[in-house]
């Protein structure tokens, strides 16, 4: 990085300038407030839905979004794991500006070493509470006479940094957690939210929550607009399904052909190469049915006349670690690690008037929902605050906006096997800067959407040039770097390694290879999910 800073610090302006572009308001379609219905999923990955190109797994209602709405192919989150990307939702900022650049929870400096993952660098410190002077989209438009309601995961800071303390009037289910600490079946052991009836499904909930918020709403407030933020907790791991879900997806792999492998070593650990995890696909089952109940709901009450609708994911599919989910291929990588599997998102929008089936192939990132909604809404944008997003409506009026380079920072390893890196995408081309040796690889992700073969020796001057951008960016933004630590072992991390490579590997193909057994159940009721009687 040093290499370049006295050219990167001429270049900051140029960026800032960037960041700032395109503050063009389109005006919203309706005479009737906007509504808002913003959709999160957890680790859901950019080909798990029907309408992405999945065989497997069954998204009829996502994919009614899609028919109606608008496909991005190119959309991104701002990190390859939660908390950042979420924070990024909230406050239009990349991750070093606002302080999340790993999940919160995960240790950093000389705590890492607890791990005992032997690693060469020691994760830099970051931010474990959403700061209390972000004005966050859920605050904006509150403020702009909206009531603002969240169902579902948060994970922006312990209690004092909850979804009340920012902007949001109504919270059931958001807390500090970032995984449904008693899993998707009652009891949710959440104090934000009240169990149900034995056998209740937490993504139901969620949707049912969302639906008696909006129908309450439009009972007391119908002139009052309205921001739902439903995160669902799905598809994060502990992934857990009913046995009827898990049968009937079992029973579809044997139909496509079940491959007697299943897994494959890049670099670090095993990484899923088949989308055919039946317990996987009953919980994405779980979520789209639970995504149905809404948006019927909407269309019932006749809000989809004014409301702009935004489904998407927190980062990429969990392919490695975790629960060893799911494949995103051709994409490599997944959750927590630095290509395409673990940035590259599902988005789908729908709104009044929109062209149905539309594909924006154009990049856009999390940054960019906090300007566009407002945008959308009709309401004054906040460019010093959502200062690295920009609207996206032009693009999908068949507009343009004036090209961008967009950014990652991530100076931590990821539990998927991830190294600490920064990242710059421009046009088609795509740079990652690896902190532990110092080398860079680039990437053109039109003829490589792999990222197969690195192109640096055949591009030297578009290597320099994207690093001189990136050096200029993480001087702006001020990013922290990891630092190496001195009490580092080869040896011990080379063990680590190996173990990785062979045990764990082990491990998953006969857990993968179990759940298509017919006597195959992971517990007696299936995680909570058969409803008995005391």
């Amino acid at each position: 990085m040093k290499t370049f800073l006295v050219l990167a610090g001429s270049l900051c302006a140029t960026i800032g300038a960037q960041a700032q572009m395109q503050k063009k308001q389109v005006k919203s379609p309706s005479k009737e407030p906007m509504n808002v219905l913003f959709i999160l999923a957890d680790d859901y990955g950019w080909n798990d839905l029907s309408c992405m190109g999945s065989k497997y797994y069954e998204t009829p209602n996502l994919d009614r979004l899609a028919e109606r709405g608008v496909k991005f192919t190119n959309a991104y989150a701002t990190c390859q794991v939660s908390s950042p990307s979420r924070a990024s939702i909230m406050t239009g900022k990349y991750t070093p500006r606002h302080g999340i650049t790993d999940w919160i929870g995960e240790k950093s400096g000389e705590d890492w070493r607890s791990m005992k993952r032997h690693s060469k660098l020691l994760p830099a410190d970051y931010i474990w509470n959403l700061p209390q002077d972000e004005y966050t989209l859920a605050e904006c438009l509150r403020d702009n006479g909206y009531t603002t309601f969240i169902a579902g995961k948060w994970h922006l800071g312990e209690e004092g940094s909850w979804p009340e303390d920012h902007g949001f009037d109504i919270n059931k289910g958001g807390w500090s957690a970032g995984n449904p600490k008693g899993g998707y079946f009652v009891p949710y052991n959440n104090p934000k939210l009240t169990d149900g009836p034995k056998g209740e499904n937490l993504s139901m909930r969620l949707s049912n929550e969302t639906v008696s918020f909006i129908r309450e709403h439009e009972k007391k407030n119908k002139k009052k607009p309205f921001f739902a933020y439903l995160s669902f907790y799905a598809v994060h791991g502990p992934i857990q399904t009913t046995k009827e879900n898990w049968n009937y997806f079992r029973d579809k792999a044997e139909q496509l052909g079940i491959k007697e492998s299943g897994f494959a070593v890049d670099r670090t650990l095993p990484v899923r190469q088949t989308q055919d995890n039946p317990v996987y696909a009953g919980l994405i089952k779980q979520m789209d049915d639970a995504i149905g109940n809404v948006l019927d709901a909407i269309a019932e009450m006749g809000l989809d006349k004014n409301t702009l609708i935004i489904f998407t994911s927190d980062n990429g599919g969990v392919s490695t670690g975790d629960s060893y989910s799911t494949s995103l291929l051709p994409l490599r990588g997944g959750k927590g690690r630095q290509w395409e599997g673990g940035i590259r998102v599902p988005l789908l929008m729908q709104y009044p008037d929109c062209q149905s089936g539309t594909i924006c192939e154009s990049p856009v990132i999390g940054t960019d929902f906090y300007p566009t909604i407002l945008d959308y809404a009709g309401l004054p944008l906040v460019p010093e605050q959502h200062k690295d997003g920009v609207s996206i409506f032009p693009l999908i009026n068949k507009d343009k906006i004036e090209e961008r380079a967009l950014f990652w920072h991530y100076p931590h390893y990821g539990n998927q096997g991830g190294d600490p890196s920064s990242i710059i995408r421009k046009g088609d081309w795509k740079l990652i800067y690896y902190y532990e040796d110092q080398h860079c690889e680039l990437y053109n992700l039109a003829i490589d959407i792999s990222e197969s073969e690195p192109l640096n020796i055949q591009y030297p001057e578009k290597v320099k040039e994207l690093k001189t951008l990136l050096d200029a960016w993480l001087i702006e933004v001020d990013a922290k770097i990891p630092l190496p630590d001195l009490e580092y072992i080869p040896q011990k991390e080379a063990q680590v390694k190996q173990v990785w490579k062979t045990e764990v590997l082990q491990k998953q193909e006969k857990n993968r290879m179990q759940m298509f057994k017919s006597d195959w159940e992971p517990n007696e009721d299936w995680w909570g999910s058969m409803i008995t009687i005391d």
